[in-house]
């Protein structure tokens, strides 16, 4: 995870994410078919001009690929994306 020391406040904080968050809001994994949901439309993208960032692609894709909604505070980056469902939160 870090390539500091394991130190008590470090300990507590990932503990803290262990036990409290990850187990109130699941990581779902940049897995196959968030890959090939991501190519396919970054291929479509780049045939119209438009490069979004990889990494808003990736986010898109986990999303998208699962027929899930973003949520964000950045609807626009995600806009071009089709068929990704965009829940602003601005």
């Amino acid at each position: 995870m870090s390539h500091f020391p394991a130190g008590a406040r470090r300990t507590a904080i990932e503990r803290h994410l262990d036990d409290a968050v990850a187990a109130s809001f699941p990581i779902l994994d940049y897995d196959r078919t968030a890959a090939e949901w991501h190519a396919l439309e970054r291929a479509r993208l780049a045939a119209s001009g438009l490069t979004p960032p990889f990494a808003d692609g990736q986010i898109a894709a986990i999303a998208g690929g699962r027929g899930l909604t973003l949520v964000t505070t950045n609807a626009a980056d995600f806009r071009p994306f089709k068929e990704l469902r965009v829940q602003s939160w601005a």
